[in-house]
């Protein structure tokens, strides 16, 4: 209601996930009669598709947004062009990360990858977590997540909060690095092809990766407690991942649970919304096909939906505040969190996205166009071998950035340093052989010459060596250099406990020892900090 929508609820909508109609009305909101004078608002927000029946019932030109799945409801989306309404799909927020705050698909697959687990955990003919007790140890379950997407992340850290032992597979081999991160193992086949798809979402794989993968999980079904599969293809079936003869080969008392049963399953036996007690050679395998694992957790879901879809339509309310009513949305097609939404735009489908036509190569100078001289191959290089490529030069974008590239003035610098060294040598034979006598003085005066010799060609040295080091590096190096600089402690000491007396030597090596000590710890905390965020947690 802050950016000037005015709400109107349907009787009852959120006794299930514990919201009374007198809550919604202390919020502000109107209860409507009943269920179709709730549809005859201007934007209808839903979270299962309405019915055809209600799709009839929609104020002509309406806005709905709600999960749709349209290659699963044909007839709806006819019935609804009928009404030339405007429909948003939440199951088709696109895996941007502008968009990451509207993606209700994964909100509601993180809690149900969560409960899958418990769902499991509460058919499994034993615990999940390690036993010790007077009859002996009991090994943690093993717990196979097929699909290492939103929901199987889920599940893996809910599996290994509870003590499993966690194995993963996906054919994206980026998920590999997520699933260590959590503290799983990752499956992996021994084969060139990967599974990454648009939108993050993984794509059809060939026939040979298929025999490779269901020749792992054949030897997975003897050893695992628990598998719990998440695959899904946009647009597509669920592919069939865990075949009859997996199951038969799996224990007695063991667990499927198959997150993808609303789209025909992961599991060639599982259906949706029911258990089968499934017998195999060995006993009885429990499968569960569960479609409404969020709902089971209603108010958390409904609190995230809620988020998600309040972040759309913010996304949607017009940018410019001139002369636009508030409590008002605009879709476009080249809105890039809505436009990906569109399954209808006033009744009609929006137009397939054609993609840019290349941007044709500039025309080859004279030069070019001359025919290049044969080229003759090295003896080493076979006759097909290709030719090497040449190596690129980096062109700055912007003439701006070309300034942030110059060369560093090394020549005032080293100009600087041999200066100092020139006075240091010709200071260091003026006082060896141009003055006589062995005088305190003297030999006090030698002897800094000679340490402040070291001190320039330290510093020199030092500078050298940061100074052609990568920036990106600086801090790593730093901190590595400030807790291996010892040597700066020994000196300090040998200098500030030379003599018996307080003199100005002790005070400086003193001083030196307090700030050395500094630097060593600082050093060695911020390599552990650097370490540290660094490191897989798990």
């Amino acid at each position: 209601m802050q950016r000037g929508f005015r709400l109107r609820v349907a009787p009852g909508a959120g006794l299930l996930a514990g919201h009374s109609d007198a809550r919604y009305r202390e919020a502000g909101a109107e209860i409507a009669a009943d269920n179709q004078a709730a549809l005859q608002a201007e934007i209808v927000l839903s979270v299962e598709p309405p019915s055809l029946d209600e799709a009839r019932t929609l104020s002509e030109g309406a806005t709905l947004i709600s999960f749709i799945w349209p290659a699963r409801n044909p007839e709806l989306i006819a019935a609804l062009a009928t009404r030339k309404v405007t429909v948003l799909a939440m199951d088709r927020v696109p895996r941007t990360t502008i968009a990451q705050k509207c993606d209700a698909l994964s909100s509601m697959g993180a809690l149900a990858g969560q409960r899958a687990v418990l769902e499991a955990a509460s058919v499994l003919q034993r615990p999940l977590g390690a036993v010790f007790s007077a009859a002996g140890k009991l090994a943690p379950a093993k717990v196979l997540i097929i699909g290492a997407g939103v929901a199987g992340l889920a599940a893996i850290g809910t599996a290994k909060a509870l003590g499993a032992q966690v194995r993963a597979f996906d054919t994206r081999l980026a998920a590999k690095d997520d699933v260590k991160s959590l503290g799983a193992e990752f499956l992996e086949l021994d084969f060139k092809e990967s599974g990454e798809g648009q939108g993050g979402y993984a794509k059809p794989m060939s026939d040979a990766f298929i025999t490779a993968e269901k020749a792992l999980f054949a030897q997975q079904a003897t050893e695992v407690d628990v598998v719990i599969t998440t695959a899904l293809v946009p647009g597509n079936k669920a592919p069939i991942l865990w075949t009859a003869d997996h199951v038969g080969a799996m224990r007695p008392g063991t667990v499927v649970v198959d997150l993808a049963a609303a789209q025909g399953g992961n599991c060639e036996l599982t259906k949706a919304d029911e258990v089968i007690a499934h017998p195999n050679a060995n006993g009885t395998v429990t499968l569960l096909g569960p479609t409404d694992l969020a709902s089971r957790m209603a108010q958390t879901a409904s609190e995230l939906f809620a988020k998600n879809v309040l972040n759309l339509l913010a996304e949607l309310a017009p940018k410019s505040a001139a002369g636009t009513p508030p409590g008002t949305i605009d879709v476009r097609n080249d809105h890039e969190i809505g436009g990906p939404m569109i399954v209808l735009l006033r009744g009609e489908a929006p137009p397939p996205k054609v993609a840019a036509p290349p941007t044709p190569a500039p025309a080859p100078s004279p030069r070019q166009s001359e025919p290049e001289p044969p080229r003759v191959a090295h003896p080493s290089v076979g006759a097909d071998a290709a030719p090497s490529k040449p190596k690129t030069q980096y062109v700055p974008a912007h003439p701006a950035l070309g300034k942030l590239s110059h060369p560093r003035p090394k020549r005032l610098r080293t100009l600087i340093f041999a200066s100092l060294g020139l006075v240091l040598v010709l200071a260091w034979l003026y006082l060896r052989y141009a003055t006589g006598g062995t005088t305190p003085m003297r030999l006090e005066v030698e002897r800094f010459v000679d340490q402040l010799a070291v001190f320039v060609l330290a510093c020199f040295v030092g500078w050298q060596i940061i100074w052609n080091v990568t920036p990106a590096l600086h801090t790593p190096l730093m901190s590595v250099t400030n807790a291996i600089s010892g040597i700066i402690l020994v000196g300090g000491l040998l200098e500030g406990g030379h003599a018996g007396s307080l003199d100005t030597r002790s005070i400086l090596g003193i001083l030196a020892v307090l700030l050395a000590t500094i630097n060593i710890a600082g050093g060695f905390w911020v390599t552990h900090r650097m370490l540290r965020m660094f490191r897989k947690q798990g």
